[in-house]
């Protein structure tokens, strides 16, 4: 027979002596007018139900766990209770009800001893409301240092899943699935403990409850249908290629091309197949060719997974070996950077300072280590090293270096850009060519100058690691770069605002994303215009001493680097600067194209928020082709729609290892990415676009250029889950000075992102709760 939720101790109760996967504590419970009544006979019930060990008195009000929404964590619950202090503790959690219902229970209970891991358990996760267990646990025994957000473990498996979670947590998936049965498959969120008694793990159930989701749940066999397809996916894509070095691949939302920053972890139809377009179908190969790396050419560099976008980390890896290396060892090198990379999965979004040796460095000699430590014999990093040398020669030349071509190719996307928006095309001819343009002199060489900036960084971190500059030192070089986002703050503060508009105006939080409204179509939701912030203090560029120089020239010159210490130094500003610049500059072509995507459909009758879920497609073919506008916007709009709404119900890993991490996974630990030295302690914000920000450490899941706005409110600090060392927001957080932590995971993402007061201590690389 269905049994029916009530209150936490009616559940409890109930099923106390008839559940199978789990024990349930002694309890007492009573009700407020029960108490009220006759406080004694209580305690009496209390004294010879549990004995006179420590208890804890916790809540059992009829708000928490109705049918219509949850309480859990409203109400107070009180640990380690004597029975001296029982009295004063139940009228404590009587108090947290605000105005208790006669009804309303309080419910007892003995401590559990030895308690070795505690946490809580959902037979559906609640952001995609898709019958996948999830389970979010710690050692000790406090389920509120989870439940209350702080972190821990978290494991997640499909409902149908073949793999179990960790042997620490063997029993919570017997234990929600028999639950299930009982109360009529509804979905459940329950508290548990594991305590150690004469060897061996016990497991308690301390809570079960209703899980509210926003939208009803799909069956776990169509949740099986589509796993299996997203597994068969990647066991094609672990076999080995004719033409590819390496024996398999991993899947990762931030190698690379960063997908998890750019479009974010479930981007509508029409972002995922822009960016697809722009970059990650072949411009990034092409470049990267271009540039004196392997040939990709032909390899689309980002699959998805029904909408999720990952990057082939075996395509990258291949990508960043010279294309002079031989085969042999370009093979193992591969081999060698995917090991690595599935030790430590935490370095998804740092692989090309932690695992690939893209370039030459002054500090190769003692990088080159962790080579010879895998079996790498001295030929072969010699190999390497020749290799490596001979590219970035080729790159930082100061006469014949490729950045160069590259960065005055946007002098004529730019002039291409006002004679196409002036001429008498029609509007469909605009969108294709402000795109094909975005290709051919945007993209193209933005992916240069983007790898010019990562060489760029990673010879800056060089001269850091060799002795010549102190982190003062580089903190103070990126603090005097001149980026086209750092005079944004500059300009906000000295231009009028139609200036200000005409230059920054196609900027929109969301580069790819035509929802996001861009600066000039929505100025008051993003700055304040009666309340212009003062100009940022100007930093002076960093000028490295004589003596610094002098010994960057004699290190140059020790590893045939064919540059002087000058045109090092003003190589590195101009590969980050650039980089900078040309992302500002390939945008306006793809923001303009979306807006005139916006105003084509609405002719149509098509709203924006519909075109969202259009493939690009759409509208390439439309330039092409004599067909009905709406009809082909539709049928692209409708086949959008329904694949995001398989999108939204699939949950995977940031790093996806193998077929069986797609049924059941492991969060693991993500080492973020701490911008500055400088500590702050401030109130904790969204980015909400219109409130008050000035003074607040701001949490954003992911940040393009179009985030900038956030700098002209005067933020103290800044959160990202995902971002790399080099991304826009670091290079921004490091131009400002600003302390700021890029990239640090969904976990710690959630965790901080809850709480009102941190405190960012980036030298110590800690985040600290406050409130």
């Amino acid at each position: 027979m269905t049994q029916v939720m009530t209150t936490k101790a009616g559940n409890l109760a109930r099923l106390r002596g008839s559940l199978r996967g789990a024990r349930i504590a002694p309890l007492a419970y009573f009700t407020v007018a029960q108490w009220r009544e006759d406080a004694q006979r209580c305690l009496s019930q209390i004294a010879s139900s549990l004995g006179d060990g420590p208890l804890i008195v916790r809540s059992s009000c009829r708000r928490e766990d109705g049918a219509g929404a949850s309480h859990a964590g409203e109400f107070l619950s009180l640990l380690n209770v004597s029975p001296a202090d029982l009295p004063q503790s139940i009228d404590q959690v009587i108090t947290s009800y605000g105005t208790p219902e006669a009804e309303d229970e309080v419910l007892v209970q003995p401590m559990l001893q030895d308690v070795q891991r505690a946490g809580v358990v959902f037979s559906h996760d609640p952001n995609t409301c898709a019958p996948y267990i999830v389970a979010n646990w710690s050692e000790g025994g406090d389920t509120g240092y989870v439940t209350g957000g702080y972190g821990g473990r978290t494991w997640q498996g499909a409902a149908l899943s073949p793999y179990g979670p960790p042997d620490e947590i063997a029993g919570v998936v017997p234990l929600i699935r028999e639950l299930q049965g009982l109360f009529g498959e509804v979905p459940l969120d329950c508290e548990f403990a594991v305590t150690r008694e004469a060897g061996n793990d016990v497991l308690w159930l301390l809570q079960v409850r209703p899980l509210h989701l926003a939208r009803t749940s799909e069956s776990p066999e169509a949740q099986a249908r589509r796993l299996a397809l997203i597994a068969e996916k990647v066991e094609r894509g672990m076999r080995e290629h004719p033409f590819l070095m390496g024996r398999r691949t991993v899947y990762g939302v931030m190698p690379d091309w960063n997908p998890g920053e750019i479009i974010g972890i479930r981007p509508k139809p029409l972002s995922l197949s822009l960016y697809r377009d722009l970059v990650t179908d072949a411009i990034w190969a092409y470049q990267r060719n271009n540039y004196g790396y392997r040939n990709l050419r032909s390899f689309p560099l980002m699959p998805h997974f029904f909408g999720l976008p990952y990057v082939d980390v075996r395509l990258s890896f291949n990508s960043f070996v010279p294309a002079d290396l031989d085969d042999t060892l370009a093979a193992r090198l591969v081999d060698y950077y995917i090991d690595r990379l599935l030790a430590e999965p935490e370095l998804h979004d740092k692989v090309e300072f932690e695992i690939v040796f893209s370039c030459y460095t002054l500090d190769f000699p003692q990088r080159v280590q962790r080579l010879a430590e895998a079996g790498f014999r001295e030929n072969e990093q010699a190999l390497l090293a020749h290799s490596l040398r001979r590219l970035t020669n080729g790159i930082v030349h100061p006469e014949t270096g490729l950045w160069k071509t590259d960065a005055a190719k946007l002098e004529t996307l730019n002039r291409r850009r006002e004679v196409l928006l002036g001429s008498g095309l029609d509007t469909l001819a605009r969108i294709y060519w402000l795109l094909e343009d975005a290709k051919r002199y945007g993209t193209l060489p933005f992916a240069g100058l983007a790898r010019a900036g990562f060489v760029a960084v990673q010879m800056l971190r060089s001269l850091l690691a060799v002795g010549v500059f102190t982190q003062a030192d580089y903190d103070a070089f990126m603090g005097g770069l001149t980026t086209v986002s750092g005079q944004l703050g500059h300009d906000m503060a000295s231009l009028e605002r139609d200036v200000f508009l005409a230059k920054y105006g196609h900027l929109r939080p969301g580069t790819y994303d035509i929802l996001s409204p861009r600066y000039d179509e929505a100025p008051e939701l993003y700055f304040d215009w009666a309340n212009k912030p003062p100009a940022p203090a100007h930093r002076p560029a960093f000028v490295p001493s004589e003596q610094q120089a002098t010994y960057t020239e004699a290190l140059l010159r020790e590893h045939g680097l064919h540059c002087s210490a000058q045109e090092l130094f003003s190589f590195i500003r101009s590969g980050i600067e650039l980089r900078e610049l040309a992302k500002f500059h390939f945008t306006r072509n793809l923001s303009d194209a979306l807006s005139l995507a916006a105003a084509y459909a609405e002719q149509h009758g098509i709203s924006r928020e519909d075109m969202a879920y259009c493939h690009i497609g759409a509208l390439q073919e439309l330039h092409i082709a004599a067909a009905d506008p709406a009809e082909v916007l539709m049928r692209s709009i409708e086949q959008g729609k329904a694949q995001y709404q398989e999108t939204l119900r699939v949950a995977l890993p940031p790093v996806i290892l193998n077929p069986e991490s797609v049924w059941a996974f492991e969060l693991g630990k993500t080492e973020p990415n701490f911008i500055t030295q400088k500590q702050v302690t401030a109130p904790v914000s969204d980015c909400d676009a219109g409130s008050d920000l000035k003074g607040r450490i701001v949490c954003i899941p992911n940040a393009d250029p179009g985030f900038d706005w956030l700098f002209s409110h005067a933020i103290a600090g800044l959160i990202t889950a995902w971002g790399g060392v080099n991304s826009h927001m670091a290079i921004r957080a490091g131009e400002l000075g600003l302390p700021a932590v890029i990239g640090c995971g969904e976990a710690s993402y959630r965790h901080w992102a809850q709480a009102r007061r941190l405190r960012l201590d980036c030298a110590a690389r800690r985040v600290e709760v406050l409130a």
